[in-house]
């Protein structure tokens, strides 16, 4: 059965973005920009899509949650033997983007990714609860499995094994840091013509350019 979809819309209306007003780095704005977010949706504001592309060029999407950013990159963690996993050990490199529906809000974010350091990995994964930890063992991420009672048959072989026992963390498992060249900022505004700008990292100055772009 079709759906007329086409005429689903939504206006847009937001604060004004403008280079002379905004930061000369882009991660004060970012930062505000996150604080906002959580404020205004708790539950949802850290998700994130990543997309990344295999060897063969083709591109791969899905979401994940941010863990942590500062200068240095945007922090997400997850297992490196996944398709993420093996295509950011082909490609290492990925774009982000946020989306804040309530405060009519975009962020894009492209760069390299590199694994983070081991023990940032043991922090974070010992801040997990529980389950989560045994969760990096019981699924072998994108593999192809039969059905759910693979993963109930897992789930009581780790809790078994890990009874009354720290769990260590799974050397396939670990945290990796996008270390951003472009960071663009959208804001909606009402008629479609949406606030944009774009920092753009120059290496070669080492400094970060912004420009205003048309929506």
């Amino acid at each position: 059965m079709s759906q007329d979809i086409a005429g689903i819309r939504r206006d847009y209306t937001g604060t004004n973005l403008d280079t002379a007003t905004t930061p000369e780095t882009p991660f004060p704005l970012f930062s505000e920009w996150l604080r906002e977010a959580i404020e205004a949706e708790p539950d949802d504001a850290t998700v994130m899509t990543l997309a990344t592309a295999d060897s063969s060029g083709v591109p791969h999407a899905r979401i994940v949650l941010l863990k942590g950013f500062d200068e240095s990159g945007f922090v997400f963690y997850t297992n490196y033997q996944s398709h993420k996993g093996s295509e950011l050990a082909t490609m290492p490199r990925a774009a982000l983007v946020f989306w804040w529906p309530t405060l009519h809000r975009q962020v894009r974010i492209e760069g390299k990714v590199e694994q983070v350091s081991n023990e940032q990995s043991e922090e974070y994964f010992h801040s997990r609860p529980r389950d989560s930890q045994l969760g990096a063992w019981i699924s072998q991420q994108s593999v192809e499995i039969p059905d759910r009672q693979w993963l109930d048959d897992r789930r009581a072989r780790f809790e078994r094994a890990y009874n009354d026992q720290e769990v260590e963390r799974p050397g396939h498992w670990g945290g990796y840091s996008v270390i951003p060249d472009m960071i663009e900022f959208w804001q909606g505004q009402p008629s479609r013509l949406h606030d944009r700008i774009r920092y753009h990292w120059h290496e070669r100055e080492h400094h970060w350019q912004r420009v205003r772009l048309a929506p």
